[in-house]
């Protein structure tokens, strides 16, 4: 008897990229920590994905680095492209990351 192999499931975007966040923060040094997270359907006339409303604490000496390079990185993430990437600082010294991601088909 040859046993059947459960479906893939395609990771949705907002998990793929927290995980990618959350290494690349890491990797640079800085502690993340999400204080609130959003996301929304997106389209337009010709594409379909998600909006993703990031907003996070930071510690560590290369998190204004960090967060300076993010909008220009390569964010790869299976199944989706990375189209838009804007950070900025908030008065309450947070940074609110904007993200938006399409599906690839």
């Amino acid at each position: 008897m040859i046993a059947a192999r459960p479906p893939r499931v395609r990771a949705d975007a907002a998990t793929l990229l927290a995980r990618l966040l959350a290494a690349r923060a890491a990797a640079a040094g800085v502690a993340m920590i999400v204080q609130d997270w959003r996301t929304r359907p997106w389209a337009s006339a010709t594409f379909v994905g998600e909006r993703h409303e990031v907003l996070a604490a930071m510690t560590g000496e290369a998190a204004p680095g960090f967060f300076a390079a993010l909008p220009e990185a390569d964010l790869p993430l299976r199944g989706h492209l990375v189209a838009d990437v804007a950070v900025e600082r908030t008065g309450d010294g947070l940074y609110r990351i904007a993200v938006l991601t399409l599906t690839d088909p």
